[in-house]
């Protein structure tokens, strides 16, 4: 653990999209469902295979994940109870993800978190509630990510700020968060993954085949998605993070972009619009959606992998 003397850092920035489907595919012993690992969806698992060695070098002591399925009407809420354990199904694919969870949560960091969004003006409220349900994307992305589960983690829910008002607004709102995250990380003297755990482009397929792993729907929804998708991972590869803030407005507007939740935008700020290229580790579809694996090696920490040679 990092002297809380020592100035702490986000040593890296990821965006962990969360795909139930990418949880049965790879049969964890956590998950009652049973994948037949016929190769659907190979590009993201071979993704999230890459991430997870680059990561292999990486020392850091807690996990910081956004989440767009903990959705709050006023505000935005943090984990505020220790420990966590039971089962999470997911409500849309009850027959994928039916998964025994336990973790553990950096409660001091949450709350410091929760103050310093206060002072910045945000509504903020901390959760208590030891009955809670964690959403599935929460323990979707951490189990991708790390699938150890060693580490503690912070959960930040998605305020309703962008659906209430605007994609602007919600996006400003995410830039305090951001920053306000980035000021509660340095204070606490801890080394940080954030995580932005949401997928691109996100509009659905509206039927879903009898066989889940049916290569037949491993396919965006639509060209003008999968261009988006590519424009905005080029931006990404380029360093131009300040750039893809500052066109998520429309991009979330034009491709039913579940960056609306405020994930992404709540990284870019949160790592300070980082120039360095980020690493796409991997970029497919599960149903329709478009879902990228991206990292920020922000303390040079990452070794090299495939995907950033």
């Amino acid at each position: 653990m990092s002297s809380s003397n020592a100035k702490g850092r986000i040593v890296a920035g990821l965006l962990s999209p969360h795909p139930p489907h990418l949880i049965y595919a790879s049969n964890p012993e956590q998950n009652e469902p049973t994948s037949s690992r016929a190769g659907a969806w190979d590009g993201l698992l071979a993704g999230y295979e890459d991430l997870r060695a680059a990561l292999a070098t990486v020392d850091f002591d807690v996990l910081i994940v956004h989440t767009p399925h903990w959705k709050t009407h006023t505000g935005t809420h943090f984990l505020g109870v220790p420990h966590f354990e039971g089962k999470s199904v997911d409500p849309i694919f009850p027959n994928l993800f039916r998964y025994n969870f336990a973790l553990d949560v950096d409660v001091a960091l949450s709350e410091a978190i929760c103050e310093e969004a206060a002072a910045a003006g945000l509504t903020t409220q901390m959760m208590r509630n030891p009955e809670f349900r964690v959403d599935y994307g929460t323990i979707t992305s951490c189990h991708l990510v790390h699938p150890a589960w060693n580490k503690p983690i912070v959960a930040i829910s998605s305020a309703r700020t962008a659906f209430d008002y605007s994609n602007e607004a919600g996006d400003q709102e995410m830039l305090a968060l951001g920053q306000a995250t980035r000021r509660a990380v340095e204070a606490s003297g801890k080394r940080a993954l954030c995580i932005a755990s949401n997928s691109l482009s996100h509009r659905h397929f509206t039927t879903e085949p009898e066989d889940p792993e049916d290569p037949e729907f491993e396919h965006r929804y639509n060209e003008n998605q999968t261009a988006w998708d590519r424009h905005i991972l080029g931006l990404m590869k380029a360093g131009e993070s300040r750039r893809v803030f500052d066109e998520m407005p429309d991009f979330t507007e034009q491709c039913n972009a579940e960056t609306k939740d405020g994930c992404l935008s709540w990284l870019l700020a949160a790592m300070d619009f980082p120039s360095v290229p980020a690493t796409v580790h991997g970029y497919g579809t599960v149903i329709g959606t478009g879902n990228a694996v991206v990292s920020w090696d922000l303390a040079g920490g990452m070794c090299a992998t495939e995907a950033s040679r």
